[in-house]
């Protein structure tokens, strides 16, 4: 693993980080926010995934998390979109390819090569960061935003037990269903839609359910509305009777300046499902 850059940050350090990923056959840059509390002994853990054409930088600059997490005491991780390089495909479509990743193991070519980010974010990179740095692994919660909403969402419930609370900023709610979604998800896994339910975050919430706190917030004025289906979301959250807030923050669009404003609300929730 190399270190990029380590700045003082909230009493503590923000540093970027760059490593050779098996899962993705390629360079994998990624970030690290660790509280003051790090120097003494392990803290929890808040990762955050996030959306189409991101790379690890967007949240870790736009997102300003890191005060709130300060004042916690957990960390952040900040995991890349997608594998990237000269020989990982891509698509001139923005939501296909390098900065698309959706959070899925694609089994279709010329994809499935590189493009196992749910093998990288739910295997490989939680290993390489509980090696590097003093984190308590077994105090995990997770959040994201858009396309890293779903993949905050689906995880969250597709690995029972590992995170003790989940979030997600304007989710692509409900990818069987939505032009974020159906192409995308086709490309990446097949024609199978029993492949693709299993990264429906709508589907996940009516099938599974979620045994944790869950906090999902999505603006009125979103410019992406049509394409996340967030009242597919608050219908599956209502029929299973999941124990979930929804809230629609009224003028909010798609922008991180939407994220910042209620960043601080996920971090209170999440930490305190943490210490618990």
């Amino acid at each position: 693993m190399e270190t990029v850059s380590e700045t003082a940050s909230f009493g503590g350090a923000q540093g970027v980080y760059r490593h050779r990923s098996s899962a993705c056959a390629c360079d994998m840059t990624f970030a690290v926010f660790l509280p003051e509390e790090a120097r003494s002994g392990p803290v929890p853990v808040l990762w955050f995934l996030s959306g189409l054409t991101c790379t690890h930088e967007n949240a870790m600059t736009k997102a300003g998390a890191q005060a709130a997490a300060a004042e916690a005491g957990i960390a952040l991780i900040f995991p890349d979109t997608s594998p990237r390089g000269e020989d990982v495909p891509n698509d001139d479509d923005f939501a296909m390819g390098q900065g698309a990743g959706f959070y899925v193991d694609a089994t279709e070519g010329p994809w499935s090569e590189h493009f196992k980010m749910w093998s990288y974010v739910a295997d490989e990179l939680p290993e390489l960061v509980a090696q590097n740095f003093p984190l308590d692994m077994e105090r995990q919660a997770i959040t994201g935003h858009s396309m890293g909403g779903h993949g905050a969402l689906t995880l969250a419930m597709g690995l029972p037990g590992r995170f003790r609370s989940v979030s997600a900023f304007a989710p692509m709610a409900n990818t069987l269903d939505s032009d974020w979604g159906v192409p995308q998800l086709t490309a990446y896994l097949g024609a199978d839609k029993a492949a693709r339910r299993r990264h429906d975050a709508s589907v996940l919430v009516e099938e599974r359910g979620f045994d944790g706190p869950m906090l999902i917030d999505q603006g009125t004025e979103d410019q992406f509305l049509d394409k996340l289906k967030p009242e597919a979301l608050a219908a599956a959250i209502a029929r299973r009777r999941q124990p979930a807030t929804f809230r629609m923050q009224k003028g909010y669009d798609h922008s991180y300046f939407f994220v910042s404003s209620f960043i601080d609300d996920h971090v209170a929730m999440h930490a305190e499902a943490l210490w618990a």
